[in-house]
């Protein structure tokens, strides 16, 4: 469960249940001429501690704290230099030296590779510690330090080395923590080497950072980073009209629109991370290969899987469930905004909505209609009727079920829709089988690898239900060959072009049908932010980036002397609290990496 629990922030499931309502706590007030910056969020911390929190925001806010070995570079999303400021490998892609540079801690302790080294040990020996990116030290044989340099020993070659997503924490902080998975990590101010350090966190309402002076890149250009905790996005979108916060990010098309037409706003539309698809239960088993669930018996038929893409209107979706700001995808998993290790089919493999096509592919097959116009097995035993799983209380959900479910008619299939809270859509898709059809999606982040292990042999649920992170219950022997060649390839280009491959597979399979990619859609008040760069810095993202650039190049106007009032950027320090109940997650059912989307957005 640990494994699976661990990938959760990846997911950065949003499992929010509204309350008795929204209240707002004040905070002291911001002294005059300092520069806040207030993001909102519709979720909560779920703790300080980096080797426990697998939320997205809590994610989001550890990178605005610690450094890395290395960060997405602002203007390629290729890994460069952070912590470690260079490395080598070994010929047999087996040691990595990496020199970590010259840096002070906000205490004035200076970083060294042992802090480093001690970090990765701790997660390799300690199970608690594994618990937010245990996957991201499996494959480490040895860990040592000798100066400045770090020496990472693999057990095989791992040419995804450079996208390690564990934060290096100070040993003479945390060496002394003997109980870490009961470690809250709530004593302020923090010791840091990011930008910034968290000196206040009231649970469920917000956190506050102050800019680190050692930072190694300088000093940010605001004092003080709030970010403020809602409990639904309604109460959120109406923080930012009013002013009661300066940013906020992932919204979805109807609350995007909300916010489009306020002078004081600046909508931000532009290309995101993440890909939207159906996943098609085409034969649940676990890992000894045993059969799992109660999906339909035709959709273990390629014909079948393939006969539902060509039924499926792509452009139709994306104009008129998500309002147009989407990409129909005619692609896999990874989004055109990575434009290296996107692909898009052409030519004959290209699926294009053709319901003639259809039809004629399910006739071929021995799929005949009856005489009520549904297709039934070509045994006769059992009529095309699919579930289609969404989530509870998602209308973009249910918008789209009603498109597929028109789709699916005009080729002799009927869909029915099932809605699941979170926890048990999770059990059911990721971990039982009891599904058909179910919506999905994953953000992605600048190196594909992750989402692409979602859907190895090895991710399927044990016999038990334990372990596992599939997004797809895939096992395919062309799949698994290409992911083991592209892991030792160090070549980039060659590596490309295997994930690639991986992709056309899962296209052509169709254990997965990718419909759109969706924009990244956030917003900021303009009266207030007078400058923000995003990542990629060609029209990339905001809050939605998979780096820190936006948070440490923001620039905010001074406040002033504080008037009571709370509208158009003043400074009452107000901070959003929340009396409606955050979900914990119950620790049964899921086994995903923690970038499955669930109520809200993101496994990151």
């Amino acid at each position: 469960m640990r494994r699976w629990f661990a990938r959760l922030a990846a997911l950065g499931v949003a499992l929010l249940v509204a309350g008795t309502g929204t209240t707002a706590a004040l905070a002291q007030d911001p002294a005059a001429g300092k520069k806040v910056f207030r993001v909102g969020a519709t979720q909560a911390m779920d703790s300080m501690n980096p080797f426990l929190a697998v939320r997205l925001v809590s994610t989001s806010i550890h990178r605005w704290m610690y450094g890395y070995l290395t960060v997405p570079d602002s203007k390629t999303l290729q890994p460069s230099p952070d912590l470690a400021e260079s490395w080598t490998t070994s010929e047999d892609g087996l040691t990595w030296t990496f020199k970590i540079r010259t840096a002070k801690w906000s205490d004035g302790q200076p970083v060294t590779a042992e802090d480093a080294a001690w970090t990765f040990n701790k997660m390799m020996t300690d199970e608690a510690a594994k618990t937010a990116n245990g996957p991201a030290v499996e494959n480490f044989e040895s860990v040592t330090a000798s100066g400045q340099d770090l020496t990472i020993k693999l057990k095989a070659p791992q040419a995804s080395m450079l996208e390690n997503p564990v934060p290096i924490m100070p040993k003479h902080a945390w060496e002394s923590v003997t109980d870490m998975a009961n470690y809250d990590a709530e004593k302020y101010p923090t010791v840091s080497s990011g930008p910034y350090i968290a000196v206040e966190h009231k649970k469920d309402q917000y956190v506050k950072l102050q800019a680190n002076p050692n930072y190694w890149r300088g000093k940010p250009k605001i004092d003080e980073l709030q970010v403020i905790f809602y409990d639904n996005p309604q109460a959120a979108i109406a923080g930012l009209k009013k002013g009661d916060i300066d940013l906020l990010g992932r919204m979805t098309p109807q609350e995007f629109e909300a916010i489009q037409n306020d002078p004081n706003i600046e909508a931000w539309n532009t290309q995101g991370r993440r890909a939207a698809y159906l996943q098609v239960n085409h034969g649940a088993t676990t890992t000894d290969d045993k059969a799992v669930g109660d999906g339909h018996p035709a959709l273990k038929d390629v014909k079948v899987r393939q006969a539902l893409h060509y039924a499926i209107d792509k452009q139709k979706l994306v104009d008129e469930v998500q309002n147009g700001l989407a990409k129909p995808a005619d692609g896999s998993i990874v989004p055109p905004m990575y434009k290296d290790f996107f692909w898009e089919a052409t030519g004959e493999e290209k699926v294009s909505y053709d319901p003639a096509k259809a039809n004629q592919i399910l006739d071929d097959a021995g799929y005949k209609k009856g005489a009520d116009g549904i297709r039934t097995m070509p045994d006769g035993d059992r009529k095309l009727e699919f579930r289609f799983t969404i989530h509870t209380e998602t209308p973009i959900e249910d918008k789209l079920a009603e498109y597929l479910t028109a789709f699916f008619k005009e080729v002799g299939i009927t869909l029915t829709t099932v809605k699941l809270e979170s926890s048990k859509f999770t059990e059911e898709t990721g971990v039982t089988g009891n599904f058909d059809i179910a919506i999905s999606g994953w953000s992605v982040n600048p190196d594909p690898e992750e989402v692409m292990a979602t859907h190895l042999c090895s991710r399927r649920p044990a016999p038990g239900g334990e372990g596992g992170g599939t997004e797809s219950f895939f096992c395919d022997d062309t799949f698994e060959k290409l992911y083991q060649d592209q892991l030792k390839e160090l070549d980039r280009p060659k590596r490309i072009d295997l994930l690639k491959q991986m992709q056309e597979r899962l296209y052509t399979q169709a254990p997965i049908i990718a419909i759109y990619y969706t924009n990244d859609l956030e917003g900021y008040r303009k009266d207030r932010v007078t400058s923000i760069t995003p990542i990629p810095e060609d029209k990339g993202l905001l809050y939605g980036g998979s780096g820190y650039w936006p948070f440490y190049t923001v620039d905010v106007k001074a406040t002033a002397a504080a008037s009571g009032s709370t509208g158009g950027g003043s400074n009452t320090g107000i901070i959003a609290g929340i009396v409606g109940a955050v979900v914990v997650i119950g620790v049964g059912a899921f086994l995903l990496t923690r970038r499955r989307k669930s109520t809200a957005d993101e496994r990151e």
